[in-house]
């Protein structure tokens, strides 16, 4: 049992505890009972950490804030957190902020401090602590991380109506000569709402890594009629081929209220054998493959030359 402050959140920090009374040895005790779980050094959860990376990262910022010597805003990662803004194979492992000049970088074993400009209107408060707005905090990422991580961030962003893409290129300028900055503008420039996943986003990188391009997202197959047979992920229109990331998670988005995965597994091979059957070839590929570059871009190419083959 923890203390009543302590109760209004999963977070207890030792100085409050102490504030209420409790010492290092009773702290010590509910921690090897397991009953509190040490995030960080002067920083305990209640119960378990959690499953996911988000939240546990999300205590970590709420842990670290009230040591620092210095005020800094929460910038990066750790804002996208705050934000909720997806991130998809950044470490999260270390609290990111960011102050202005003059002042200077730092890394220790759980606090990356930036330095840089920032405007006052690119500062929001969100969980009653000052964070980067969403623009900035795309942009910072963009410029910070692997591409391909940078794309599947601002795909899912623009994708859930949390950053535009128009707006992302006219801020460029706020990151103009910083380091990453040119890296940044390239994400910006590669990112594409239309990408509804993490697989999709990175099969577009992967595919533009093989040179295989596809001419459109999300395309729609139409039979002569002008009814809807399907809508596809990619489309390489000149080789009448469209393609599919075929992620396990999709089944599940597929299903309807009663429906099993067995069935949309069906429904989904019936609308493959529609599109065949309007002269389109189908290419699919999973996981393993975007690990793979030379085995899916044989397939790729492979399917691309039969759809060649059959228009002549």
């Amino acid at each position: 049992m923890i203390s009543p402050r302590a109760a209004q959140t999963a977070l207890l920090l030792r100085r409050d505890a102490v504030l209420d009374g409790w010492s290092d040895d009773e702290l010590g005790r509910l921690a090897r009972a397991g009953e509190l779980t040490r995030l960080r050094r002067g920083a305990y959860v209640d119960g378990p950490l959690p499953d996911d990376a988000a939240a546990r990262h999300r205590l970590l910022v709420h842990a670290t804030l009230p040591g620092l010597r210095l005020p800094a805003v929460i910038s990066h990662q750790s804002a996208a957190v705050l934000l909720g803004l997806p991130v998809w194979n950044v470490g999260l492992d270390k609290v990111h902020v960011t102050r202005r000049p003059p002042a200077w970088t730092d890394a220790g074993a759980l606090l990356r401090v930036h330095v840089s400009r920032l405007r006052d209107d690119e500062i929001v408060e969100v969980e009653g602590v000052r964070v980067t707005g969403p623009v900035r905090t795309g942009l910072d990422l963009a410029r910070s991380v692997p591409f391909e991580s940078a794309v599947v961030m601002l795909d899912a962003a623009m994708h859930g109506g949390s950053l535009a893409g128009p707006r992302l290129r006219e801020r460029l300028v706020d990151i103009a000569g910083a380091p990453g900055s040119r890296s940044a503008a390239r994400a910006v420039d590669f990112a594409d709402g239309r990408s509804a996943s993490v697989g999709e986003s990175r099969s577009r990188v992967v595919l533009h890594r093989l040179g295989l391009p596809p001419t459109d997202l999300q395309f729609e197959v139409r039979g002569t009629d002008g009814h809807l047979v399907g809508r596809t992920d990619f489309v390489w229109e000149d080789a009448r081929l469209v393609g599919e990331f075929d992620g396990r998670i999709k089944y599940g988005r597929l299903l309807r209220p009663g429906q099993h995965s067995g069935d949309a597994v069906f429904e989904e091979k019936r609308r493959e054998d529609a599109i065949r059957d309007e002269g389109w070839g189908v290419v699919r590929w999973t996981w393993s493959d975007l690990g793979q570059l030379d085995r899916l871009g044989q397939r790729v190419r492979r399917a691309r030359d039969r759809g060649a083959g059959r228009r002549e």
